[in-house]
């Protein structure tokens, strides 16, 4: 598997990730059908408020359901990545901006609580830029608006998970 299908989570995540999918997957999806079915038996569907909020409420169920499948099934678990000093998902970095500002982070998915450590996406413009750096080599990424950043890799170390 590649970085860039690779989603690395600690055992705590994915077996709360799990645990949110059978939820999700079993009693969420009948909780939802019979609110459904309920709104239906009240009548006209056009105008049928509950009916239209309960099948909105199915369609963003569906998508979390198939977003933490996937994510799910491109997981790896429970191993650190090797601490061979290379940027990798699953590491904690520690970059400098431009302006001498410094940013400690943790590279991976967002599902990892890890407390008040943000967390960006190795698929993010940030995160993406960084992947196989090591520290002293320097990088550069687009921002939405347009703007290049310029960061250089200061640390790369293990997360303790």
């Amino acid at each position: 598997m590649t970085t860039e299908t690779v989603t690395w989570l600690t055992q705590d995540a994915y077996d709360r990730l799990k645990a949110e999918l059978d939820q999700l997957s079993g009693p969420g999806r009948q909780e939802l059908a019979r609110k459904i079915e309920a709104a239906r038996e009240e009548g006209d569907l056009k105008e049928n408020g509950g009916y239209h909020a309960a099948k909105e409420e199915q369609g963003k169920q569906e998508a979390r359901i198939r977003q933490i499948d996937e994510l799910l099934r491109h997981a790896k678990v429970g191993e650190a990545p090797a601490n061979d000093g290379v940027v990798h998902p699953g590491n904690i970095v520690t970059v400098r901006f431009d302006d001498g500002d410094e940013e400690r982070f943790l590279l991976g998915s967002r599902e990892v609580s890890v407390g008040d450590l943000d967390v960006y996406s190795e698929k993010s413009p940030l995160g993406s830029a960084i992947v196989d750096k090591k520290p002293g080599d320097d990088a550069a990424y687009e921002l939405p608006n347009g703007r290049k950043v310029k960061v250089t890799v200061v640390k790369v170390e293990p997360f303790p998970g």
